[in-house]
């Protein structure tokens, strides 16, 4: 059984963060460790606060597990501080992390900032360099960028943009647009887009779905192509088994 660490936000309601790459991890057949990076306060409507893990903490438990278990992919989502991402980028280069996949996470679908601006160049310089995969949605890979992306040709610049901080490959989810859902993946050797039917109503956690069951099958040795058609077609499984648990209008996955 292969071992997949996540390093992200703490979602109490279950729906994203940790505790749904927890049973995505489970899932796919893989042994799923969580270390939180930050923490929330938040339930099924909203995200009313949010807490950073202070750095030496994170760092020693990030250096007590790593010492112990290596993983076979790590996956990043929220890390809201720049102290905190300085201490996961530090981590990944001391433990030689090759499967690293980074969820760029910034906002809250609420609104709610889960990254902080001097984060953001943070996660730019140091992070991206060591991702085999980074995962930003449109609204992400705007900030990312500091362009707006309203075209193909936007997002094809874009992601040229994305390539040259650093990451081997950028996957852009086209999911928050309209018509078919389309992800587009660049590296490689090719541009492809994975192209799913979009499915009505408000999710709950998807891309920390999307991005964990990529570092599973990364971590199971496949090639970062296939990695992401088959945690498409995953999420796209997840979609069709969803229910909502709270007074929000957002359904959650039910694994």
């Amino acid at each position: 059984m292969i071992k997949v660490l996540s390093i992200a936000g703490s979602d109490p309601s279950g729906g994203a963060g940790i505790q749904t790459d927890l049973k995505t991890f489970q899932a796919l057949g893989a042994h799923g460790m969580a270390i939180p990076a930050a923490l929330t306060a938040q339930n099924s409507a909203s995200v009313t606060g949010s807490y950073s893990i202070p750095p030496r903490e994170l760092s020693q438990q990030i250096d007590t597990l790593l010492s112990d278990i290596k993983p076979d992919a790590v996956k990043t989502g929220m890390l809201l501080t720049r102290q905190t991402v300085i201490a996961v980028a530090s981590a990944m280069r001391n433990y030689r992390i090759v499967n690293l996949v980074v969820d760029p996470v910034i906002r809250s679908s609420s609104g709610k900032t889960l990254l902080k601006r001097d984060a953001v160049r943070a996660m730019q310089k140091e992070l991206f360099p060591l991702a085999r995969v980074i995962t930003p949605n449109i609204p992400e890979a705007e900030v990312l960028t500091g362009m707006r992306i309203m075209t193909d040709e936007d997002m094809d610049f874009a992601a040229g943009t994305l390539m040259d901080m650093g990451p081997r490959y950028v996957l852009i989810k086209g999911g928050h647009g309209k018509g078919p859902a389309i992800d587009t993946l660049y590296g490689g050797k090719t541009v492809l887009s994975f192209s799913t039917e979009r499915q009505e109503g408000e999710f709950h956690g998807t891309g920390c779905v999307l991005s964990s069951a990529i570092a599973v099958f990364i971590g199971k040795g496949l090639p970062v192509e296939k990695a992401v058609e088959k945690a498409k077609l995953f999420v796209e499984k997840m979609l069709k088994r969803t229910n909502r648990v709270g007074k929000g209008r957002a359904k959650y996955f039910q694994f």
